[in-house]
């Protein structure tokens, strides 16, 4: 891999958080901002509009509290997920809130041609500027089948370092393809994340000094040891000047312990149904049968850094878990069955944790 040309971003400060903004603080004074990761399920029951509608109402009450982005994944092929068209919903969601910064989480570069999503950011930070933040995937977001569908071949991975660069060349101001620009896109400098839960995402991030998310929401097992190369090999670039770990967790927060504790059970069975069930929806029967053998042990283990209970058990385990992942920021995943629990279980987070961050500047 070529090694980064520095000039092509302007520094971007990403240590200081705005007035208000959500923050957990931990031991000793220090605090973490929060974020959001918006699946935008389909329930039964519903349709991709309901699912967009609860995105909004989603992201307009995240401005209101105080949370610092929230994030859109690109998913293909999956009946539960509405995001696939992620720029799309991005604009439409950005239309509708004022001030809150929206992005994907990511964008899985190998489906596309980095300068077609140049000119979707570089549009987007032109109608919003300063609120667009754009994370990138090397993962295929979907199947096999959706993979050919999506005319991707088995080699698109191979070219991410390449594609990453070239996608940071088209946002700056000095493209890496002669003849070649982004229009919108140059100049426009939209801040990229490497997006990964493997040692590669690690050592690009560090290598080309971008901020570093790790899916930890859903692939637990090397997030410590992916963080701790991440810091330990990170080159400042213009930017990011040191380093910046965001971590995902699953957060269930409800009025009561037991409704925490029935709304993960009902999680569970749907991750069964969206997993393991192409095209079927299993009942609660037959989902709880799967959890309990060993082809449901998969799905368990996605669920392993979860916070669930009432508001001050979730913020007791988020405290714990941002010393744990070592991280500078939290991505949260609100699993929640309906979208009137997913919005309390939003609230709830908020409002504890910005009565603790009253307590500890009063």
């Amino acid at each position: 891999m070529s090694e980064p040309n520095q000039n092509l971003i302007d520094d971007v400060d990403r240590n200081g958080w705005p007035p208000g903004e959500v923050q957990r603080t931990r031991e000793g004074g220090t605090s973490i901002p929060l974020s959001i990761l918006d699946l935008a399920p389909i329930r039964r029951g519903e349709t991709a509009n309901d699912s967009f509608r609860a995105s909004v109402k989603l992201a307009q009450r995240a401005e209101q509290l105080g949370y610092r982005r929230v994030w859109y994944a690109e998913h293909h092929n999956i009946a539960s997920i509405a995001s696939s068209a992620t720029s799309v919903l991005i604009a439409h969601v950005a239309a509708n809130t004022a001030e809150i910064r929206l992005g994907a989480g990511g964008i899985m570069l190998p489906n596309h041609s980095p300068l077609t999503i140049a000119e979707q950011f570089g549009t987007l930070e032109s109608l919003h500027p300063g609120r667009i933040d754009l994370g990138l995937g090397r993962a295929p977001g979907s199947d096999q089948s959706t993979m050919r569908a999506l005319r991707r071949n088995g080699a698109s991975a191979e070219r991410f370092p390449e594609d990453v660069l070239e996608l940071q060349g088209y946002l700056g101001a000095e493209t890496l393809i002669p003849g070649v620009e982004a229009t919108p896109g140059k100049g426009t400098n939209v801040p990229l994340y490497i997006l990964g839960s493997s040692m590669f995402g690690a050592a690009l991030a560090a290598t080309l000094g971008l901020p570093y998310a790790f899916a930890s929401h859903f692939a637990p097992d090397m997030l410590q040891e992916a963080v701790a190369a991440y810091r330990g090999r990170f080159q400042p670039s213009a930017q990011l000047d040191r380093p910046h770990v965001i971590a995902g967790i699953n957060v269930i927060a409800a009025d009561t312990s037991g409704e925490a504790q029935e709304q993960l059970l009902a999680a569970k069975r749907g991750r069964v149904s969206a997993l393991l069930g192409r095209g079927k929806t299993f009942t609660d029967e037959e989902a709880d049968a799967i959890l309990a053998s060993p082809g449901g042990l998969h799905v368990l283990q996605m669920l392993t850094y979860s916070a669930v209970g009432t508001a001050s058990e979730v913020r007791e385990y988020i405290d714990a878990f941002a010393e744990h992942a070592d991280a500078d920021e939290l991505i949260t995943v609100h699993p929640s069955p309906t979208a009137a629990t997913r919005l309390r279980s939003v609230e709830l987070l908020a409002e504890s944790s910005l009565r603790d961050l009253a307590v500890a500047t009063g």
